[in-house]
């Protein structure tokens, strides 16, 4: 015996489908009507045939009956001639005598109207009972009378209110106000608002809905009993609070007060702080009731959600090399090797947020901001779609990829141009840029304030990119600032940096601000000894020798040593100076005088020409001379070596 199955068999959709809307509801076309269906048919009838397509089917159709007519004919005359010759002749008589009845009764009918009618069948007329019907319409005028007394009563009512405390604002009026600032809509009997972005180009599934309605009396009453009080006892010390006739409902989990808060930590430490609030003062707009700052707290909360929940979402879906943690109302991202991006969303249901008004250490006013315009412009790019280039284009791709043929763009722009950061991509980029330019500001000014000489001034661009900074360093020399200025520009990005020399030299860094401080120290020496060249050439002095790169001496630990010699307009005196920057900067001084003094001739070098090469070198103790500079000191020390004659 076979083994028997249950087979679940479903019904066909006799409806078709019309519309599948976002959440996946489907929208069933309706059944045709009779009168449709009609209409559906004849219009398959097709009307444009001609007369002599007509004439064709009519002769098509003739011959055919004719063929039949004559097989009936064949096929009766063998059938007959076995039955009464005669029998064909009665058939025809009866036919005939048929046709003569049927013409005989329209003639009858047509003349003496007789025939037969169906009339329908009289009702007995209802027993009529006028108390009833008086009864009844008692009962009409007195709900009707009733209305109009209700009615007139609440007109009552609200004219003595009106006349009683001036200070109550109509209803009608404070929802003219309402309508002004916020998007309402009528539904059956309630008044529905939206706090969404949805117009903006919002795409949160949270409703975002609150329901307005007329306060009550009892409401109005205990507001007006309860500030009557106050206000004689604490004359001037408060404003009192305003009242309205309006009620406004927002859903649970829109209540309270929420912002956004990112911390950058290293250690355990904070060192970067910014919240997202968007309520900047308590009341907006003067002229309205309390409604308008219950409504902008609660589109604060659903902002801060769209937001967290965009991040959230990003979080997971993006593959960095250490991956982000989402946990709870916490998203946690990596920005440098010991350094941590913290994303947390702070929604507080108490009454009291005096806590979220206080002021928070090391607040950055561009991460702020940037939060609130990520999120706009990514409403904005959902609402704001390209134009097709030419209007014959699909709807879609930019102008730039549409002349990406024309332009034969090749396989890595199409890549790039595909390419696109999301929020939490974005954020991450800027965070790490902030902390990347703090890290070099700290150093800049370190520098400027430890080395003396020369001076350092730093000049940050004010109009900068949330992802790269420009700042100009200028090294200078106290009264020296005409001989030589050196300047270099530096852009600080996400994670490296990019310094653009004089000589137009380019060198790129990594975050390490190591190789920033090498880098200052470097230009300094570098500017010292330029410099000090520039002031020889002044004072006659020559130029022996000049070197960037030093191979005598100590090996720096980090950078190079610079050194030159100069010689006096006679020849008879030479300066060496070595610039060390190890890691302070350090500056040696040597002298040396010809002829010798201590040249004696011997077996091997008798002339006494060779007493003009120069004596040893001796070290100068640099620190114990007078001036106020490197340089005023070297001035100082050539113009005393000079010769008189």
């Amino acid at each position: 015996m076979s083994i028997s199955a249950n087979i679940s068999v479903e019904a066909p959709i006799e409806s078709q489908i019309q519309e599948i809307a976002y959440d996946g509801t489907e929208i069933y076309q309706l059944a045709p009507t009779l009168s449709e269906h009609l209409a559906k048919c004849a219009a398959k009838i097709d009307f444009s045939k001609t007369v002599n397509d007509l004439d064709l089917v009519k002769q098509s159709i003739k011959k055919e009956d004719e063929k039949k007519d004559d097989e009936s004919k064949d096929a009766a005359a063998h059938f007959q001639s076995s039955l009464w010759p005669w029998d064909s002749v009665r058939n025809k008589l009866k036919d005939a005598f048929t046709e003569v009845c049927v013409l005989s009764d329209v003639l009858a009918i047509a003349k003496e109207k007789r025939f037969m009618v169906l009339d329908p069948i009289p009702q007995e007329p209802p027993e009529v009972k006028p108390m009833v019907q008086v009864y009844a319409r008692k009962k009409a005028l007195a709900s009707a009378a009733n209305i109009l007394l209700t009615g007139a009563e609440r007109l009552k009512t609200a004219h003595s209110d009106q006349g009683g405390n001036r200070s109550a604002p109509d209803f009608h009026i404070e929802l003219l106000r309402l309508r002004r600032n916020w998007r309402l809509k009528k539904v059956s009997n309630t008044i529905i608002g939206d706090l969404s972005y949805r117009t903006a180009g919002s795409k949160f599934m949270h409703p975002g809905m609150f329901e307005v309605t007329k306060a009550e009396d009892e409401d109005t009453g205990e507001e007006s009993g309860a500030a009557a009080p106050g206000t004689v006892a604490t004359a001037g010390a408060a404003p009192e609070p305003k009242l309205t006739s309006l009620k406004v409902n927002v859903p649970t989990e829109l209540q309270g007060v929420a912002f956004i808060k990112v911390i950058t930590q290293k250690d355990q430490g904070d060192l970067c702080t910014a919240t997202l609030n968007m309520m900047g003062s308590t009341q907006l707009f003067p002229q309205v009731g309390e409604w308008q700052k219950t409504l902008d707290f609660a589109q604060n909360v659903l902002f801060c959600k769209e937001l967290f929940n965009q991040l959230a979402r990003e979080a997971v879906q993006l593959q960095a090399p250490i991956p982000h943690v989402v946990v709870g109302n916490q998203i946690r991202a990596t920005l440098l090797p010991g350094i941590q991006l913290v994303i947390s969303l702070c929604h507080s249901t108490s009454s009291d947020s005096n806590n979220s008004s206080e002021p928070i250490k090391d607040h950055d006013h561009v991460l702020e901001h940037s939060l609130h315009q990520l999120l706009r412009e990514f409403h904005h790019k959902n609402t704001h779609h390209p134009f097709p280039h030419p209007a014959s284009a699909p709807l879609g791709p930019s102008k730039k990829r549409m002349l990406a043929g024309p332009s034969a763009f090749d396989r890595y722009e199409l890549l790039e141009m595909t390419k696109s950061q999301t929020l939490l991509e974005q954020i991450i980029a800027q965070a790490q840029h902030i902390f990347t330019r703090r890290r070099a500001q700290y150093v800049l000014d370190t520098l400027a304030r430890e080395v003396k000489d020369p001076q350092i001034t730093s000049h940050w661009n004010a109009m900068n990119s949330p992802t790269m900074s420009c700042v100009k360093i200028n090294i200078t020399s106290h009264g020296y600032d005409a001989n030589l200025r050196t300047s270099l520009v530096i852009h600080v990005k996400e994670r490296s940096l990019k310094c653009i020399c004089r000589d137009g030299r380019i060198m790129h860094m990594s975050y390490e601000m190591q190789e920033l401080r090498d880098l200052i120290l470097y230009q300094i020496s570098q500017h010292q000894i330029v410099c000090l060249q520039s002031l020889a050439k002044c004072m006659a002095w020559q130029i022996l020798s000049n070197s960037s790169h030093l191979g005598i001496g100590s090996v720096e630990p980090l950078g190079n040593a610079s050194s030159c010699v100069l010689a006096s307009p006679n020849s008879d005196r030479l300066i060496a100076v070595q610039v060390r920057c190890d890691p302070q900067l350090d500056v040696k001084v040597y002298i040396a005088q010809s002829p010798a003094k201590d040249f004696f001739p011997g077996s091997l070098v008798q002339e006494r020409h060779w007493e003009h090469l120069g004596g040893h070198f001796k070290e100068l103790r640099f620190d114990k001379m007078e001036g106020k500079n490197f340089h005023n000191k070297m001035e100082f020390l050539m113009a005393s070596l000079t010769s008189q004659t």
